[in-house]
């Protein structure tokens, strides 16, 4: 099976974007703002950004506020090239719950999690088609945790299903999870101690 290098096939097109002196749009899914910082330093020197925050996963509501809250201060905090834009999906736990149905005691980075993938990157990607949006991608391959073949498969199929482009990615490369650290630092950003859904939490707590 071949392994592809995702940091790589995204530098081609950056490469391909700076010869045809463009500026496409990309809809940006993103988690919480320490996973958006590097991403969104590195991506918005060669796109027109709107981050899409849409995780109806995250546990609870409050969590969720809060992280929305971040987001948005970053966005207003960090300089960059290219305006960041900013939409917020309607909060819906009841879809994470009915994404993930018969699942629920997986252990997380299992299929549980590939569910949740999908059904935050089939929204991204029906937001970037309704926004006519030239990309779509998500910050979740910054993390070491995450499974960024997973993510660039099932993005892939659901450009194919909406129609809107595919930016491939594995963030964590190039030191973006380190870099991610030191800007989370700097802008003194809420981090996390858990993935966001009620299961994850779980195992954090049980693991304590």
């Amino acid at each position: 099976m071949k392994v592809i290098n995702y940091q790589k096939e995204l530098e081609k097109i950056i490469d391909k974007i700076r010869e045809d002196g463009e500026c496409p749009s990309l809809l940006l899914h993103v988690c919480c703002a320490p996973c958006s910082s590097y991403v969104l330093e590195y991506l918005s020197e060669y796109f027109r950004i709107t981050v899409f925050f849409c995780n109806p996963n995250i546990y609870p509501q409050e969590e969720y506020t809060k992280r929305a809250d971040e987001v948005k201060r970053l966005i207003s905090e960090l300089p960059v090239r290219n305006k960041v834009e900013f939409i917020e999906e309607e909060y819906r736990p009841e879809e994470f719950f009915d994404a993930v149905k018969g699942f629920e005691h997986i252990k997380e980075g299992g299929e549980r999690c590939f569910r949740c993938f999908r059904l935050r990157l089939s929204k991204a990607a029906a937001a970037a088609a309704r926004l006519n949006a030239d990309y779509f991608t998500t910050t979740l391959s910054i993390s070491p945790l995450k499974n960024a073949a997973k993510l660039n498969e099932i993005g892939s199929e659901e450009s194919e299903k909406a129609g809107v482009k595919y930016l491939p990615s594995d963030f964590k490369k190039k030191n973006g999870y380190k870099r991610s650290i030191e800007l989370s630092r700097e802008y003194g950003l809420y981090r996390q101690n858990f993935c966001g859904c009620i299961f994850s939490k779980n195992e954090r707590d049980t693991s304590i």
